[in-house]
């Protein structure tokens, strides 16, 4: 058997792409050569890994057993191309994801920090809620995430990482923000503005805070913190984010902290990996970047 590293690329992108010719276009090959090598990759190995659907192509059981091991087998030849061209120290291409809150608070000034080390590199970030990560990260979409709230995916190594508070706030005229020593009691008929189900900030909440009061009134579920904290700052309902999201708006008067210590709304942020990836020179430094160059960006919590 003669499996080339042309037919495992081909494979591998196409499974990420879901037609050929994306495939061929990412490759740099045309449509016919991209096509023969998935056919000899399929005829060698003497399987279908593919379900045509119409003009796509989706893996089956079989397929998706063998892409992690391609990925992996090709990014080895990357990276050993590299070190034979004397670039073994070169970081490359890396794709992150991140939920919301560590995607626009977190992520911008530790990757900013990792170009000015390695301006060479190529870094991509996709920002989602936590379910689209771990969703992307078992599909090998990502090289690496970082989440605000739980995983329980068992191809998934789970890192702890960052630790983060939500605090619940209001507009400076809302009525719970005018009464000093809150209790849990008067928040029974508030009216809640929050992310949206499958978010890690909203797995916090209900977690916190679900069965605490006889009843939750959602009024608005929304997918963006900013607008979360402009509905809020009109005055119609209370909401809940990290902290790390409300600095600004405390500072400047805008928002106001309503003080919780009742319910607990700590967390924990980590960072996620598939147990089957190949940890490329450039995704191990982009890591101990992330973990050594915490402390100096952040006040941890």
């Amino acid at each position: 058997m003669r499996i080339t590293l042309k037919q495992l690329a081909v494979f591998v992108t196409v499974a990420k792409h879901g037609t050929v010719t994306r495939a061929a276009q990412e490759l740099n090959l045309t449509q016919s050569a991209a096509s023969m090598a998935l056919s000899d990759f399929e005829t060698q190995l003497d399987c279908v890994l593919f379900d045509r659907i119409g003009k796509r192509l989706q893996l089956n059981d079989l397929g998706r057993k063998l892409l992690p091991h391609a990925i992996n087998t090709v990014a080895h030849a990357n990276e050993l191309e590299s070190i034979a061209r004397g670039h073994g120290d070169k970081v490359g291409s890396l794709k992150i994801g991140a939920s919301l809150t560590v995607g626009n608070y977190m992520m911008p000034p530790l990757i900013a920090s990792f170009m000015r080390t390695y301006p060479q590199c190529q870094l991509s970030l996709d920002i989602a809620n936590t379910s689209h990560i771990i969703h992307a990260l078992e599909q090998f979409e990502l090289d690496i995430g970082f989440i605000e709230g739980f995983c329980h995916a068992p191809h998934l190594e789970v890192i702890p990482w960052h630790k983060d508070e939500l605090v619940v706030f209001a507009a400076p005229s809302h009525p719970l923000a005018q009464k000093s020593d809150l209790q849990e009691q008067d928040f029974q008929e508030a009216h809640w503005i929050l992310r949206e189900s499958g978010s890690g900030t909203r797995e916090i909440f209900d977690n916190a805070v679900i069965g605490r009061l006889s009843h939750v009134h959602v009024l608005l579920e929304l997918g963006h913190t900013e607008a979360i904290q402009r509905v809020v700052a009109s005055g119609l309902g209370i909401g809940c984010a990290s902290r790390l999201s409300l600095d600004e708006a405390i500072a400047s008067g805008t928002l106001t902290a309503l003080e919780t210590p009742f319910w607990n709304l700590n967390r924990q942020f980590f960072a996620l990996i598939h147990r089957q990836k190949y940890r490329t020179y450039g995704l191990e430094q982009f890591m101990a970047h992330c973990f050594q160059g915490l402390s100096s960006t952040f006040v941890c919590a």
